[in-house]
């Protein structure tokens, strides 16, 4: 049999497969989980250069951001494995690494070695409680579908904050111990079992959505003006509601 001339071959070859065509509209729930990685890191920078107040700020940016990327990528209906693993890392920086420098250069460094193991205990905290998170939403019915299995990793960083949101409004400087033991303490609430409350199952009654739209406004606008008071008393109300459900809990076991 005679060798098929070059022309021949290609011609006689199977046509490539079409590459896959990927909406760039669908690409934005990942951009939006890097916007919080670069959030968070940046914070570090301005924590290193002393504004604390503005490294807090991008802390709770990354937090919000944080809110918003899952429920967009439900909503373009663009979720895939690989996003649910770069939210999870992110996650962990913003949230695990970041608040724990953040406290360690603002009111650790005099104790040095107690502050870093502090901060290490925190990290690895919140480390496990990503990864049970992680496992127990690969299961065919999510664990932590209507709450949450002990304090999750963004509102544990926004809790870890409070000696600054102290330091701001009563112009106090909370001693390295305290502030050690409190982060530590944390750490423990993020790894812990109690069945902490999920605001995305909140419901309210329709007639009442205009309330809360007026509510939330005045929340931000809260938040912009009296940055630290609104964070404190946000971070004590989420305490205050941390011990009724445990209060609750404790009862029904009973």
């Amino acid at each position: 049999m005679e060798p098929q001339p070059p022309a021949e071959a290609a011609a006689s070859a199977p046509p490539e497969a079409p590459e896959a065509q990927l909406l760039l509209l669908k690409l934005l729930p990942n951009l939006i989980s890097i916007l919080a990685l670069c959030a968070g890191l940046t914070a570090i920078r301005f924590a290193i250069a002393g504004n604390f107040s503005l490294a807090v700020f991008l802390i709770a940016l990354a937090a919000a951001l944080d809110g918003l990327d899952g429920r967009l990528a439900r909503m373009l209906r663009s979720e895939s494995a690989i996003g649910a693993e770069l939210d999870s890392l992110c996650d962990f920086v913003n949230f695990g690494v970041v608040p724990g420098l953040v406290l360690y250069l603002w009111g650790l460094r005099s104790e040095m070695s107690l502050g870093w193991i502090a901060v290490l205990i925190y990290a690895v905290c919140c480390m496990l409680r990503l990864a049970r998170f992680n496992v127990g939403s690969r299961n065919p019915v999510p664990s932590e579908k209507t709450s949450f299995t002990g304090v999750p990793s963004p509102a544990g960083a926004l809790l870890a904050l409070m000696p600054i949101y102290l330091g701001h409004v009563l112009n106090w400087q909370m001693a390295p111990l305290l502030v050690a033991g409190w982060m530590v303490a944390i750490g423990a609430l993020m790894i812990g079992r109690m069945r902490t409350p999920s605001l995305k199952r909140v419901r309210i009654s329709a007639g009442l959505a205009r309330y809360a739209l007026v509510l939330a406004a005045a929340a931000v606008a809260a938040l912009v003006t009296y940055p630290w008071v609104t964070l404190l008393t946000l971070s004590l109300a989420y305490l205050a509601a941390l011990a009724a459900t445990a209060l609750r809990q404790a009862l029904q076991r009973s």
